[in-house]
């Protein structure tokens, strides 16, 4: 067996696929807190908790309703993408105007009632959901379950398709402008407080999105996203806060990070990302792709 830093083929590889997963589901949660911060200017700390409301949302679907996991996929981003929108309307608008602290303090506030009911109600050791796509394929030098490799894909295509939405299109230069200059937008009869609200339910869409597609891997437990939301901050602010581009990159090169690090150095593991953070930001402080301001 061929043996690569004097480390079997198999689990290197093995391990490398694990930090690609972990590198899609960090590219979706940071690509939506990138959305939210750089059209908002909030720093939504509920991500993690929406993160988990998606997988949640998926799991009440199958088990009460059995609706399957590919229709979950529709719905569930749709249904935890409205609760973002009511939270929008009833919270976040009314201190836009007010420090990034504000926003901080009640989304986390927020994301601690919302984890602490699901807790509550379903306890937090986790329930079991089936993987839509069995089996897998022998590559030679590893073996790739079928339902990895399509989450490697299909977050690589939600996040691409989320870049080109937001600046390539109509759609996204109106969400741009009305950030940057609201008056002027107004200006030319475009509904400026519905575009931010709609942008917000995307960003939140787009965390439960990952939690669907999460929710056959890991465990569906009310404290899923606690942990991961503070490493997806760091991929968020290595790659340049609001950087849409840095993002996706940064998530899914970090995965890989991480996963060669478990390899050589596993006591190294949970902590590379905020060592790689300290790096970036003690050399470029906006980020690898962000822009001083």
């Amino acid at each position: 067996m061929l043996d690569i830093f004097s480390i079997p083929l198999p689990a290197l590889f093995g391990q490398l696929l694990l930090g690609l997963i972990n590198g899609a589901f960090y590219a979706m949660l940071s690509l939506g807190l990138a959305v939210i911060f750089g059209m908002l200017n909030v720093i939504n700390f509920t991500h993690g908790a929406q993160y988990m409301l998606g997988a949640f949302a998926a799991w009440l679907l199958l088990t009460n309703l059995a609706i399957p996991f590919w229709a979950s996929l529709v719905l569930a981003p749709l249904i935890v993408g409205l609760f973002g929108v009511v939270i929008e309307r009833l919270m976040l608008k009314r201190i836009y105007h007010l420090d990034h602290l504000y926003g901080f303090l009640l989304t986390f506030g927020l994301a601690l009632v919302i984890e602490g009911l699901f807790q509550w109600k379903w306890g937090s050791s986790g329930a079991p959901y089936p993987a839509p796509i069995p089996g897998g394929y022998n590559l030679g030098f590893m073996f790739m379950p079928a339902y990895r490799g399509f989450v490697v894909v299909a977050a690589l295509v939600i996040c691409l398709a989320t870049w080109y939405g937001i600046e390539r299109t109509r759609l996204g230069a109106y969400l741009r402008a009305a950030t940057e200059n609201p008056t002027l937008v107004r200006a030319f009869g475009i509904n400026v407080p519905r575009l931010i609200t709609l942008t917000y339910g995307l960003g939140v869409a787009l965390a439960a999105l990952a939690g669907v597609l999460a929710a056959p891997i890991q465990q569906v437990s009310a404290l899923m996203g606690t942990n991961l939301v503070l490493v997806v901050f760091a991929v968020v602010v290595i790659g340049g806060m609001g950087s849409i581009m840095g993002s996706i990159v940064t998530g899914f090169g970090l995965g890989l990070i991480e996963g060669f690090t478990k390899v050589v150095y596993p006591p190294a593991s949970n902590t590379v990302i905020f060592v790689v953070m300290a790096i970036v930001l003690m050399v470029k402080p906006a980020g690898l792709f962000g822009q001083a301001k």
